[in-house]
This record gives structure tokens, C-alpha cells and sequence, in this order.
């Protein structure tokens, strides 16, 4: 998570011409600053860094040596998704005679050999990275730069330069998945964190634990193999998006200007039944929070115009409770700041159930049916202004923006941690959800 980071500073100096750095990593912004994965540094004039580079969602490698760029390497893929987890290597061996041969980058499995700058290391170069300095993960020591994301399944090697599929493999259908125990020898000053959770413990067997040295270290749910939904910074109301925060499992209307900042979440279903809760604070004028469904198909405006659309979505006012179908009046329920909504769609049935605070309106009955058959993705319109709206849904993080879930309801599909049993036959918003 964004101003989360960790750090340590080795013993003593491993292979500073040998190594690989492995992790799965899951960017939560397209990429506006400069975004440090792993950094090695003496000072700012002599330093190793694997980062986001800014403005264009680009990986690279650079080193500085006293001031000067002595390594500068860019892929030319960008990477801007942030509903997906890249897995990302990078090897070094400047022992190679072959000067290319010296940093290779893999992404998801596979050698990424088209790079916009190629400034290679040296023969026998010696990286920051691995020496006995200080080291950063998300972050450098000056704590800005900031990774915002997630990671998981953090692997250093000293000594051994490693391809891909040391760290992961190939399932039968295809995907590239994580290898939870990989057959790999870490050397002195290698090792393995964040493995399962949010643990900085070292799992490599050789003590070399990290320490969180900024920010809060929180578990989530979401992983490279289990992708949860999110709102979408990369689908928004034209020039009024929203603020995103936590992983973009926070909204906010926050800032000046008229009307309902908006966006559509990052997973979208055309059938089966999927639940997700949501939760709003910050209200204190009794502004309109819409969310809802939407077609991928339908413009973005705000929230009081999105309500009279006549096409492709439902769409409940949490604060006041008002339902809408195609722009159509269907109820009016009540609803308030720091409530809890449950949401039940169900696309094979059309129908739509909503609790709030664990009670379901309408005697448990659906309170919206004959839904289109149609895809749709979850759409948030928190109101902006003095007075702004913030919503953190819970797709089965198990987390209101940085709060968890206080006792976790039950859940057949074991996919997700939510507040409120989880109604029987419906499944998170999540590529396993979206699998079953």
C-alpha cells in the first residue's frame, strides 16, 4: 500500500555481481511519481533501484555512481493494468561476457527483450543491491517515492542468477502461477517475505528479516491467484474521477466541483450470483451516494444523471435508500452515513437482494428483478464538494478502508472475508468467484 515500506541493512556484502530479485506485484495508480520496488543505496549519488518510472508506467533498472547514471535500463511494455498481479524478475550477472546478457527481465513467465534504454552494466560491475547498505522495499530512504500497490511473495537470491520459472509455472490451462515453495538456494544474504501474509519474517531459513518502517502492513485477500474487484482508476468519469485510496477499495468525492465523481469496478459478470458490501462515511449534508451495476457499454456522468438512465443498470442511494431500475423509481428504503449495505445479485434470475446492517429489505425477498441479461461491473458515484462522500465497499478483502471486518460472517465458497453471512449459492467478485 501506498507510504507502506520496509527496510534493511545486511551484515555484511553478498554477490554485488550475482543475484535475482523475484516478486508478484499488483500496481493500485497508473504510475504519476516514481515508484521504488527494491533499492540498494549508499546515498542518493550511489545507489541500485528496480522501479516504476514516472509518467509512463515503465519498469526499469538504474545504478548511480557518484552522481553519475552508470546503468539505465527501460522496458518498452507498459504497465498500467491495476486489476491484475505482474510477476516481475529480474536476474543480474555482470560476470556475462555478452553485455545484454548481464540483466534480464521477466514478466508473467516470459523474457522481456524489447527495452527503450540500454545502458548495460559494465563487465564485473557491482550493484548497491546486495552490498552491506541500506535496502528498501516500496519505497527509498528519503520515504517518497512510494510504491502504491501490493506484493507478495518477495524472493532475493545472492549468488545465483535465476530465469522465471525458478518462482513460477505454467497451470493446465495456461496461466502463470505462483510456485509457493521454490526449489532455490538463497545464499548469504537472500531471502523470502510476505509469503502467505503480510509477514516480514524471513522464510528462506536464513533470518534475514525486514522491517516495516513506514506505514501499515495489512493483509489482504486479494492475490495473485485469487483476483478480488475494485473500483477502477482507469475507468472514470471524464475529467471527475474520484480519489482512490487502499488498494482502490476506498472512493472518495473529495475536492471541489459540482455534480457525482464516478467509476465502474475492475471485474464485471454476465451471469452466476455474486455478493459485495459496501460502507460510507463523511456525509454530514445529506448529499446522494449512488452505487450500484452498469454496463462497461454506458457513459460515465454523475450520479443524480446516472440515476435517470434508462439502459443497462440498478442503482441504490445510500444515503436515503431510494432504488432505481432504468432510471425507474422501484422503492425507497433508509439508509444513512456508516451503515453497511449487503448486495446480492443474482444474473441468472435477475434479482437484486440488499440488507443494510445484516437485515434484508423487503422480508429477504428480491427487492429488484427481471434484470437484462447483460454484463455489468460495479459503479460508484461518491458526491464531491465541502461535504463529500467516501465509500469503501468490501469485496471480500475483509476490510472497510483500513477497517476489518468486526466478526466475520459465514461464507459457503470460502472465497472472501465479509461483515454478514454470505447468502447461500452467491460468491465473491473475484476471478476464483467469477470460476466456480
Amino acid at each position: 500500500m501506498a507510504n507502506t515500506y520496509l527496510t534493511k541493512t545486511f551484515g555484511s556484502a553478498g554477490n554485488r555481481k550475482t543475484w535475482t530479485w523475484s516478486a508478484w506485484v499488483k500496481k493500485s495508480a497508473p504510475t504519476t511519481s516514481y515508484q521504488r520496488l527494491f533499492l540498494g543505496e549508499v546515498d542518493g549519488n550511489n545507489s541500485t533501484a528496480i522501479l516504476f518510472d514516472a509518467g509512463g508506467d515503465d519498469l526499469r533498472l538504474y545504478s548511480f555512481d557518484s552522481g553519475a547514471t552508470t546503468i539505465q535500463l527501460k522496458l518498452s511494455a507498459k504497465f498500467r493494468d491495476v486489476s491484475a498481479w505482474y510477476h516481475i524478475v529480474v536476474t543480474a550477472d555482470t560476470t556475462q561476457a555478452t553485455a545484454s546478457d548481464r540483466v534480464k527481465f521477466y514478466v508473467n513467465g516470459v523474457q522481456e527483450t524489447s527495452l527503450s534504454e540500454t545502458t548495460y552494466p559494465s563487465l564485473n560491475y557491482q550493484f548497491y543491491i546486495n552490498s552491506n547498505v541500506y535496502h528498501n522495499i516500496a519505497s527509498n530512504s528519503g520515504a517518497s517515492q512510494a510504491f502504491n500497490g501490493s506484493m507478495s511473495h518477495i524472493h532475493f537470491i545472492d549468488g545465483t542468477a535465476y530465469d522465471a520459472t525458478a518462482f513460477g509455472e505454467y497451470d493446465a490451462n495456461g496461466v502463470w502461477k505462483i510456485i509457493v515453495e521454490p526449489s532455490v538456494t538463497y545464499g548469504t544474504n537472500g531471502f523470502f517475505i510476505l509469503k502467505n501474509g503480510n509477514s516480514v519474517t524471513d522464510q528462506s531459513g536464513n533470518g534475514n528479516n525486514f522491517t516495516v518502517a513506514g506505514g501499515t502492513l495489512t493483509n489482504t485477500e486479494d492475490s495473485p491467484s485469487n483476483v478480488f474487484a475494485t473500483g477502477n482508476p482507469l475507468d472514470t468519469k471524464v475529467s471527475f474521477a474520484p480519489v482512490f485510496s487502499n488498494g482502490n477499495n476506498t472512493m472518495s468525492g473529495a475536492g471541489s466541483g459540482t455534480g457525482d465523481r464516478s467509476c465502474r469496478g475492475t471485474l464485471g459478470f454476465a451471469s452466476g450470483k455474486f455478493y459485495w458490501e459496501i460502507k460510507y462515511t463523511s456525509n454530514s449534508t445529506g448529499n446522494s451516494a449512488w452505487t450500484g451495476i452498469l454496463n462497461p457499454e454506458e457513459p460515465l456522468v454523475d450520479g443524480n444523471t446516472q440515476s435517470t438512465q434508462t439502459t443497462n443498470n440498478v442503482l441504490f442511494n445510500l444515503n436515503g435508500g431510494e432504488l432505481r431500475k432504468n432510471g425507474s423509481l422501484i422503492a425507497t428504503y433508509s439508509g444513512a452515513v456508516n451503515d453497511i449495505f449487503g448486495f446480492a445479485y443474482d444474473l441468472d434470475a435477475g434479482t437484486l437482494k440488499i440488507h443494510k446492517n445484516g437485515t434484508y429489505f423487503n422480508s429477504g425477498n428480491a427487492v429488484v428483478t427481471s434484470i437484462s441479461a447483460d454484463t455489468y461491473l460495479p459503479y460508484f458515484a461518491p458526491n464531491s464538494g465541502s461535504s463529500y462522500v467516501i465509500m469503501n465497499p468490501n469485496f471480500g478483502n475483509g476490510y472497510f478502508g483500513t477497517t476489518a471486518v468486526s466478526s466475520a460472517g459465514t461464507n459457503a465458497s470460502g472465497i472472501g472475508i465479509f461483515e454478514y453471512d454470505v447468502p447461500t449459492g452467491y460468491t465473491a467478485l473475484s476471478t476464483k468467484g467469477l470460476n466456480l
